[in-house]
């Protein structure tokens, strides 16, 4: 079992920036990719973007790219998710999941998830 808990969202102005960190507990963090994921209401939970178990491969969603960047620290047990540039469509709850595949961008393709993080961008 892997237990991972997110911190760091809430509310900020478009143009704002955020970073969201993912501390994990149980089986070795460095043996898993790991990804975040998104939800806005009334909407499927989406990729955003993933890393490699060792911090090498990156994979990022078209309408991020340029503005997130997702690093991880394994001698921190954590996985960040810096995000630059907000805008209102980036509101969502945020999630950070870990799966043994990198680089994949399906739900069912990671086994274990944290609880989500709200991140709000203001107009």
């Amino acid at each position: 079992q892997v237990q991972l808990v997110e911190s760091g969202g809430g509310l900020v102005q478009a143009g704002g920036s955020l970073r969201l960190s993912c501390a994990a507990s149980g089986r070795t963090f460095s043996n898993y990719a790991m990804a975040w994921f998104r939800q806005a209401p009334g909407k499927e939970r989406e990729f955003a973007a993933s890393i490699s178990e060792g911090g090498g491969g990156t994979n990022y969603v078209d309408s991020v790219k340029g503005r997130f960047t997702i690093s991880r620290d394994n001698a921190k047990n954590t996985v960040y998710l810096q995000m630059n540039s907000l805008k209102p469509e980036d509101t969502a709850v945020y999630y950070c999941a870990a799966g043994i595949a990198v680089g994949l961008t399906r739900v069912e393709n990671y086994d274990y998830w944290g609880q989500g993080t709200q991140v709000t961008v203001s107009s």
